[in-house]
């Protein structure tokens, strides 16, 4: 992917509806049986999707990283959005149902992700930054975490965010991590809008139904656009860019963050008065 910087942050109010969809829309991540791994030079961001099928999938360590093994120089949490599966780490063996998070420190040399059930497999949702400090491998149990409400039925946007991997709970180099669901009704995320110039973020929709769409909305606030996304896509937010959506149904995503900080309130609000 192409490095997203000061130069494209001004290009990307002229880019064709294509063009968007290739600098900040990742598709076709979960298919049976594989690992997608995706690079994107802001932050120095890998994501990908892990859907095993039968057998196992161990996690490689792509020739862009020149390392010897994935997490060498990296840390990365794990979203487990499917069936119950299993993780094992340097044989460790972690086994995460629907919406549990794994957070996997530096220096972890072997990862290897499984289906409980093949017929129902699991999905893991993957998310990576360089670290700076090795801090151990930590399970977080989807049902331990006290979600936050936010938002009114009135205004559409009633959703309950839950913080999985976090500064609150354990430390981390980078990496912040954690999951929003939308209630019945309510199809507005993120409004009003806003930026955040230390980080850049990644949206990943899921529980979305095959006939429904979000538009997401993104770009400068004096120069939104918007990408058409599908359950199971993700999008890259650059820390210029607002990122905020509506769909068709309720619906859910993951949400990820790395950059300078890691104060989830660091925002610079972009009032709806001033959107364009």
């Amino acid at each position: 992917m192409k490095t997203h910087d000061r130069a494209l942050s001004r290009l990307a109010s002229n880019l064709s509806p294509e063009e968007l969809r290739s600098e900040f829309l990742v598709t076709g991540l979960f298919r049976p049986g594989e690992i997608s791994v995706h690079w994107w030079e802001t932050d120095r961001t890998v994501m990908g999707g892990i859907c095993p099928a039968a057998g196992e999938l161990a996690l490689g360590s792509p020739d862009a990283l020149r390392a010897a093994y994935f997490l060498e120089r990296r840390e990365a949490g794990v979203l487990n959005l499917g069936g119950p599966g299993v993780v094992r780490v340097d044989g460790t063996e972690y086994k995460l149902d629907s919406y549990d998070a794994l957070y996997l420190g530096r220096g972890a040399k072997s990862v290897v992700f499984a289906s409980q059930n093949p017929a129902k497999p699991a999905r893991f949702w993957l998310l990576s930054y360089p670290a700076h400090m090795a801090y151990p491998t930590r399970h977080v149990p989807f049902k331990g975490v006290e979600g936050a409400r936010l938002g009114q039925r009135e205004s559409a946007n009633e959703r309950t965010i839950y913080k999985l991997i976090h500064p609150g709970a354990f430390p981390t180099c980078q990496l912040v991590m954690g999951l929003t669901r939308l209630e019945p009704g309510s199809v507005w995320n993120t409004m009003p809008p806003h930026t955040h110039l230390r980080r850049s973020e990644i949206y990943l929709y899921f529980n979305l139904p095959a006939e429904q769409v979000v538009f997401h909305f993104m770009g400068r606030p004096q120069e939104t656009r918007h990408l058409v996304v599908r359950d199971g896509e993700a999008v890259l937010s650059p820390p210029w860019s607002i990122h905020s959506g509506v769909g068709t149904s309720h619906y859910s995503f993951v949400w990820g963050m790395g950059g300078e900080n890691q104060e989830f309130a660091d925002m610079d609000p972009a009032p709806l008065s001033e959107l364009r």
